[in-house]
């Protein structure tokens, strides 16, 4: 008979049903797809472990004017400052609010009107009043400026480790985030407690608040349901990204400086840090599936692992999502509490140059892209830094990729496969395991681990079969197994 090849397409698939995902790989980790083959992700390595109070949420790494290079990183109670040596230095503002490291939520006792709903149970609608506490972080030349969500107030760092951060002088205050458009204006959200109003300084001046006739300094308010979350910069304009939809920034010039339009609805953010700008866009993602904006209208980006994913996270604790650009692998990452999880253990990946989506278990609460420095750099809930895409350790853990159920008799013949020939980069760093079934709800049997070798001898039979490939210790590649197999007769 024929070879049987395995030529399952790329990305992981994990919606619906296991039979949904039928001649998928479903069950993934730690894994990615580049040129059309399956592959570890780069390893990691612990940089430093640095003492920080709290979780560092909000991370921004910058080189400076004399090629010193600098990591900014804030948590709910200080800000701190990381040379490249790995020395912190805590630069928290000595007028300083915190904040919180968890959401707090609208579920206790004394929450909505007096005698509504039964005694003793908990409220039909817990909303999160407070969310997690995170950092906005930009640079002004080669200064530092930071605004802290529930302080709302604007300071500056001038790059003197031994002088905390300054509050920055007629600056709005009560405000929820901050960013720096492409022409050099700071523009604060949420200004003067008002979630909905963007307030922006002189253009080049940070210290000229009030508008008049002779700066561009001014404020309008967003005409939305929700709150303002973040901005970030995209090319030629700014993107306001709210609870429940996103409105594009525009510069204009005066008198009118800057017009505000709305470019999406119902997709909204879950948190403020759950979104990303990359030259295709911004991507970020909502309470039940991704968004994305490259001009124009912002788009739903299909998610084939969605049902997997918003499923299966903490929805209490949702507004820690943190988003992460890979730029080398052309992937943006989110790191999410699952369901049993107050902290990040899980993340979900998307390859938004070939499309594919990948899923993976990782205790990882914010993160760097390579550039300020050599390798992309992800903090841990407990303040430990770590360098990634070096090398192919894995803290103890396996890469490994397994598929739905995959058809391998015709019709109601059982086929017995003997041998497998596999396609596999380096021969002897990978293991195969088939799980087999005769009849759908049948018990799975396991066979295997099989190492590979050309031709690899297996001895099993079924109607249906699932392989698992993992691996760890090299950077091995997967491409198209196949299968020699026979038929067995009916059963």
């Amino acid at each position: 008979m024929p070879l049987i090849p395995l030529n399952i397409p790329n990305g992981a698939h994990r919606n619906g049903t296991d039979l949904m995902s039928a001649n998928r790989w479903r069950d993934v980790n730690l894994v990615r797809w580049h040129e059309g083959a399956l592959r570890p992700i780069g390893g990691w390595r612990q940089r430093q472990s640095v003492n920080l109070s709290g979780v560092p949420r909000s991370v921004l790494a910058w080189e400076t004017n004399a090629d010193v290079r600098f990591i900014a990183a804030g948590t709910h109670d200080k800000l701190h400052i990381i040379d490249a040596g790995g020395t912190a230095s805590d630069i928290t503002p000595n007028t300083f609010t915190a904040g919180r490291v968890n959401a707090t939520l609208n579920t206790g006792y004394g929450s909505g009107l007096y005698n509504d709903e039964t005694y003793g149970t908990p409220r039909a609608d817990a909303d999160i009043v407070y969310r997690a506490t995170t950092w906005s972080l930009e640079n002004w030349g080669e200064y530092l400026l930071a605004m802290h969500s529930d302080d709302g107030k604007l300071y500056e760092w001038q790059l003197n480790a031994s002088t905390d951060a300054a509050l920055l002088s007629n600056a709005p205050t009560n405000c929820s985030a901050m960013m720096v458009t492409e022409e050099r204006f700071v523009v604060c959200f949420g200004a003067g407690g008002d979630p909905r109003k963007v307030q922006w300084s002189d253009q080049e001046n940070n210290n000229l608040w009030t508008a008049a006739a002779t700066n561009q300094a001014g404020d309008l308010r967003i005409q939305t349901n929700g709150v303002i979350l973040a901005g970030l910069r995209t090319r030629g304009q700014a993107l306001i990204i709210t609870t429940e939809d996103a409105h594009a920034m525009t510069y204009q010039g005066p008198p009118f400086v800057y017009g505000i339009e709305r470019v999406g609805t119902s997709c909204g953010m879950v948190g403020a840090k759950a979104a990303a700008t990359v030259d295709a866009g911004v991507f970020w993602m909502g309470d039940r599936s991704f968004h994305m904006y490259t001009g124009g209208q912002v788009q739903t980006i299909s998610c084939e692992v969605g049902d997997y994913v918003f499923s299966d996270i903490n929805k209490d604790q949702m507004t820690k999502v943190n988003a992460v650009v890979n730029s080398e692998w052309s992937e943006i990452t989110w790191f999410y509490p699952s369901a049993n999880s107050m902290e990040n253990d899980r993340y979900v990946s998307f390859d938004y140059v070939e499309n594919i989506w990948t899923t993976g278990t990782l205790d990882r609460v914010s993160g760097l892209d390579k550039g300020t420095f050599r390798y992309p750099m992800y903090f841990d809930a407990s303040g430990i830094l770590y360098e990634h895409e070096v090398g192919t350790s894995y803290s103890g853990a396996t890469p490994h990729a397994e598929t739905g159920p995959i058809s391998i008799g015709n019709g109601d013949n059982v086929m017995n496969v003997v041998e497998l020939l596999p396609d596999e980069k380096t021969q002897g760093s990978v293991t195969a395991k088939f799980k087999t079934r005769l009849y759908p709800n049948a018990s799975e049997t396991t066979h295997g681990p099989f190492t590979m070798t050309n031709p690899t001898n297996v001895r099993f039979q079924g109607r249906q079969v699932r392989m698992r490939v993992e691996g760890a210790g090299s950077d091995w590649r997967v491409g198209i197994m196949r299968l020699d197999a026979r038929t067995g007769g009916r059963r």
